[in-house]
Formats: C-alpha cells, structure tokens, sequence
C-alpha cells in the first residue's frame, strides 16, 4: 500500500513538473508562422517594423491589391464629390465589375467603394480617366508617388493589376509600405474597413450594395480592420489585410498565397502575441546630461516607441551625440536650437533617430511663472492663501 502512494505522488509531481515546463516553454518566444504564399510581410503599421518576412523584396505580379493605390489617388485628389461619366472604355474593363454603364454618372466616392469593396476594374478604369485624365497620366500619378513614400522596387502600368502588362509589379514589403501611409488617411482607412456600402442607381429602381470581398473583414477574423484582395492567372491569390488588438495596429501582405486567409490570421496572432509597443525614450527633459551647459535644458519634443519582444527589452541601447558646447552660446544667447541627437540601437542596428532641442532660461523662467499664474489663481479660488 505504502509503494502504491509513493507511485502515486510519483506520477503527480511528474505531472506537475511537465505542465510547469510546458507552461514556461509557451511563454517563450513563438516560432516564426508557417505560411502558404509565395512571398509575405508582416509589418507593424506605427513603427513599421518587420515582424516576419519571407522573400518580401522580390518583385511580383500583384493583381488587384494595386487598386489601394488608385484609391489613396483617388482620395487625395480632393474631388471625391465629384460625378464621375462613365466612358465607354471604363465601361467595357474586363474582368471584376461594378456592371457600369457608358455615359452614366456616379460620384467618385462611390466608384472608390466599388473599387475596394467589390474590385470593380470598370470603377478603377473610370477612377483612372477622372483623376488622371487618361489612363497613362494616372499610371504617372501612381509611379510619382511611389516613389514619393519609398516604393523602391514598384512598378505600376494600369490601375487595377490585371494582367496586360508585363512591367507591372510590386514586392510584399512594397505593399506594406503602401498599406502603412494609406492608413494614416482617415478616409481610406473608413473605406477599407466597412464592410457593407450602398450607393444610389438612377438607371435602376433599387441602390447598388456592395459587400467587401475581404471575408476577414466580414467572417474570419474579428481584429480584421481592412484591406483588399487580388486574383488574377499570373499573378494567383494576393491580398492585404490590417488588424488591431489591444492598441497595437498591424499590417499583412502575402503573394501568390493558395491559403492566405490562415496566412493572415497566423502572422496576425503571432504579431499580437510575441510583439508590443514599448516607450524607450520618454518626451522632456533629458535626464542624463552631464555638461552643465546641457543640464536642465537639453529636451525631446516626441518620445521613442519600438515594437519589441519582451525579451528584446535589454538590447535597446541609447546614444546621445551632442555638438560640442561652446561658451559664447551663453554669453550671446545665441544657443542652437536643435543640439544633438539621440540614436536608439536594437542590437547595434539603428532603428529610431530623434532631433534634441535646447530650451533656454528664459524659456525654463516663462514656463515656471505660467505656472507660478494658475496655481496662485487655482490658490485664490479656493480660498487656501496665508495672507498672514
């Protein structure tokens, strides 16, 4: 009975020891998602940070994701009230369509919402001719401002990634790159999110409703924010897609990818679990600033933020290089306004740079005496002075 029970605390502890270490192993650092594509990035979208990669700087067909950028074209354009006549060209885009109508007029919003809720090539080709003037002017416009946002190895030919030409291409990274500086425009960021859209048909009884292709968004995954699907028969599935969990914003490219809705999820739930947003450099007063001349006065107008593992935490290194102080600064007032900078390393790869301004006595006195202000008034308010 007595080797029974010690059996039994055995194999108690045995399995306590195994959970405990299945516990601990959990916690460390997640594997690398397994993804289906061909090419993939996941990116986070405040810092741009590469989370995961693989082969993300080969040049690719994209298919239809390239109408985010006839969209942000189309939304920066300012003329987004503006009716829109459907020519006979637009009309006659083959391929996904909005079934438009030569010689019918629709607002550009509207074609916009078409075009990245259905993938309508018809609203992409009358976006085009509208914005552009013409089919190559708008291909210019894309281009222009591809490199305009750091596109490096982006090529666009048309407006909605079909086939047709073969100088018409982009890398996953690329599309990251895109898909970040669209997300800082509210209105794209509204458009690519929403999931149903209604807008009026004056050839017909009923309004066109459109739904989003994007099942993500719509079905499969409840921190989806956004994004935009691709087919083509080059090119294969290709799709972008944004997430948020817990304030921390992330993006998803994947090329050629026969199961790219996991691809997502996967690299999303990776991202969320292995990454957050740490502050490594406060905004104010710089603390460790030894040279008197720089004591007290020398501040950052913006604080650091990187995407890190907690592991990651320790290999953040900062470096402060200052000009060197002279002493005629003082004697003349004539101190500069930005003295140095700091560099933030995540292991010794420089990865944030940040201006440090120089904030003068007379900035220090003004700042103390608005305050000395509102708390004497505060003071007098509450009746709270010694008057003696």
């Amino acid at each position: 009975m007595g080797v029974n029970r010690k059996r039994v605390k055995f194999y108690i502890y045995y399995i306590l020891i195994l959970t405990l270490l299945f516990v601990v192993v959990s916690n460390e650092v997640q594997a690398a998602p397994s993804v289906s594509s061909q090419r993939a990035i996941l990116m986070d979208q405040e810092t741009g940070r590469i989370l995961y990669e693989k082969d993300a700087h080969s040049q690719s067909r994209i298919a239809s994701i390239t109408k985010i950028m006839t969209a942000i074209l189309a939304i920066e354009s300012g003329m987004m009230d503006k009716e829109v006549t459907v020519s006979s060209n637009a009309a006659g885009t083959e391929g996904s369509s909005l079934y438009l109508k030569a010689g019918e007029k629709i607002k550009l919003e509207d074609l916009v919402y078409g075009l990245m809720l259905r993938s309508g090539n018809d609203a992409a080709v009358a976006i085009a001719e509208s914005v552009g003037g013409s089919l190559d002017g708008f291909a210019y416009m894309m281009n222009e401002k591809a490199n305009e946002i750091g596109m490096k190895n982006t090529h666009f030919s048309n407006p909605h990634g079909l086939d047709d030409h073969e100088d018409h291409y982009s890398t996953a990274y690329d599309m990251a790159v895109l898909t970040r500086y669209s997300m800082e425009n509210e209105v794209y960021k509204e458009i690519a999110g929403t999931k149903v859209h209604t807008a009026p048909n004056p050839e017909e009884k009923w309004d066109r409703k459109w739904k989003n292709k994007n099942r993500l968004l719509t079905e499969l995954y409840k921190h989806s924010t956004g994004g935009k699907t691709g087919y083509t028969k080059l090119a294969k599935r290709t799709l972008v897609s944004t997430a948020s969990k817990d304030g921390e914003n992330l993006i998803a490219v994947t090329l050629n990818g026969p199961d790219d809705w996991n691809d997502h999820i996967g690299m999303f739930e990776y991202g969320f679990k292995q990454y957050d947003y740490k502050i490594v450099l406060e905004e104010g007063t710089i603390e460790r600033m030894d040279d008197e001349i720089y004591k007290d006065h020398a501040f950052l107008k913006r604080e650091s933020v990187l995407t890190l593992r907690d592991d990651e935490v320790d290999d953040v290194k900062v470096e402060y290089k200052m000009l060197k102080p002279k002493e005629e600064w003082l004697k003349n007032k004539n101190v500069p306004e930005v003295v140095g900078k700091a560099v933030v390393y995540l292991e010794d790869e420089e990865v944030d740079t940040l201006p440090i301004f120089y904030k003068t006595t007379d900035e220090k006195d003004k700042e103390k005496s608005w305050w000395k202000f509102w708390a004497y008034s505060f003071e007098s308010f509450i009746g709270v002075r010694d008057h003696g």
